[in-house]
């Protein structure tokens, strides 16, 4: 007799995230949108949280342990979409992300892309010897070679035929034959060939690019910057079907759980601060109403 999974949609559970993840069954959740605490940057109140290891060794085996539990449940179809900063540690960078990700892909996952989110609203830095960090990795790893995306949900507008073209001749390509080039990737395509680039082109715009450029957000009971809504809402609408469950281990103020019901989607979130899973309680209420 199959077991009745309905009891597990939309909840935020509080507690340790690999402790809570254990009481959750296989091949449950369509997809993963999370960003976990940082290596030493944040102390979150909890003696459970994960960021306070000792060594950054210590920190990526924590990490890789709890998103093992997270894959056993996925579905085989499901993915995984990892928001990770970066840390100075006496004068070093230690290349977090990229650490986590590796070990990530060493551990079973399947690294499919690294992105890069820009953030253009940035906190000023009185660094002097070195650029200023504005930016951070979102990696997409999935669970097997077949998983679900939806690669027209996230299309963007086409640059080639716009004022933001870099391409030479711009618009005077069009109708015109042999404006096109007759070498590279795009030797033998008829409808490059017969002048008609605009036939060329998905009508839903380009496929998505791997960099965001997507604002910091606030929330009026936060007192730090949270996930920005957008970006939880591309990677949801690329990985997750209409009516699918969300999971997110470090859910914070709630922030994926909030888009996920707001796109037509079942959710779960895990925190192991009581006072952050009260406020994504607060806003899930707040949609609701």
């Amino acid at each position: 007799m199959l077991k009745d999974t309905s009891v597990y949609l939309d909840q935020i559970l509080c507690g340790d995230a690999q402790q809570r993840l254990k009481e959750l069954p296989d091949c449950l959740a369509d997809t993963i949108v999370t960003s976990p605490p940082y290596y030493l940057q944040r102390d979150y109140q909890s003696e459970t949280q994960v960021g306070r290891e000792e060594t950054a060794r210590e920190y990526i085996d924590r990490m890789v342990a709890v998103l093992a539990e997270c894959r056993r449940i996925l579905k085989p179809s499901g993915s995984l979409w990892l928001v990770l900063g970066d840390k100075y540690l006496d004068g070093r960078l230690l290349g977090m992300p990229w650490r986590v990700a590796l070990a990530l892909n060493d551990s079973g996952w399947i690294l499919r892309s690294d992105v890069i989110w820009h953030k253009p609203n940035a906190m000023p830095s009185a660094v002097k010897n070195r650029p200023t960090t504005d930016h951070e990795y979102v990696f997409f790893l999935s669970k097997s070679l077949e998983y679900y995306y939806d690669a027209d949900a996230i299309r963007e507008p086409h640059v080639t035929f716009t004022e933001h073209s870099r391409m030479k001749g711009g618009r005077r390509h069009f109708f015109q034959r042999n404006g096109t080039p007759e070498a590279g990737k795009n030797a033998g395509n008829s409808n490059l060939h017969d002048s008609r680039w605009d036939q060329a082109f998905h009508p839903k715009g380009r496929n998505k690019r791997t960099v965001w450029s997507i604002p910091l957000s606030k929330f009026r009971d936060a007192h730090f910057a949270v996930f920005p809504p957008s970006l939880v809402e591309t990677c949801l609408l690329a990985t997750s079907p209409d009516g699918g469950l969300v999971l997110d281990p470090f859910v914070g103020s709630g922030t994926t759980a909030v888009v996920a019901k707001q796109l037509g989607r079942h959710y779960i979130g895990i925190d192991c601060n009581e006072e952050y899973c009260q406020m994504a309680r607060r806003r899930l209420l707040e949609i609701l109403c």
